[in-house]
């Protein structure tokens, strides 16, 4: 069955989380099968997706620490860095159009995380979207 790109940023997602959750942990893992867990076929957005925001992770956390006021990525919880990370990886990275960056990772926050974090995801990427 094939999934919409909704549904393949959810699943990214959630690899990201699993991924994020061994980094702070000093577990290894292998992103082929984490992504093989999650996904039933292979899925060339899931996996460029997914490399491109571990190979400018340290970029990524840098942007979204220079636009948060009074947090840093890691005071914020492992699905909301992955929310934040996805966001700014595409809005950086890709040829996704601005509005869909933005408006897909806050149909994530709105699932996942709470209003106020919401709005601050929705800050934070209005921001990145800004300085562009």
């Amino acid at each position: 069955m094939k999934q919409t790109r909704s549904e393949l940023r959810e699943k990214i997602m959630t690899i990201l989380y699993q991924v994020f959750m061994y980094q702070s942990n000093n577990i290894e893992y292998e992103l082929g099968d984490l992504i093989k867990e999650q996904l039933e076929i292979e899925n060339e957005f899931v996996t460029n997706t997914l490399n491109g925001i571990l190979e400018h992770k340290k970029n990524i956390f840098d942007t979204a620490n220079n636009h948060l006021s009074d947090w840093t990525m890691d005071r914020l919880s492992k699905i909301d860095q992955s929310i934040i990370s996805i966001g700014i990886y595409e809005l950086l990275y890709t040829d996704t159009p601005e509005i869909v960056c933005i408006n897909e990772a806050i149909e994530l926050a709105k699932k996942y995380s709470d209003e106020k974090v919401r709005k601050m995801i929705n800050g934070v990427l209005d921001k990145v979207y800004q300085d562009k």
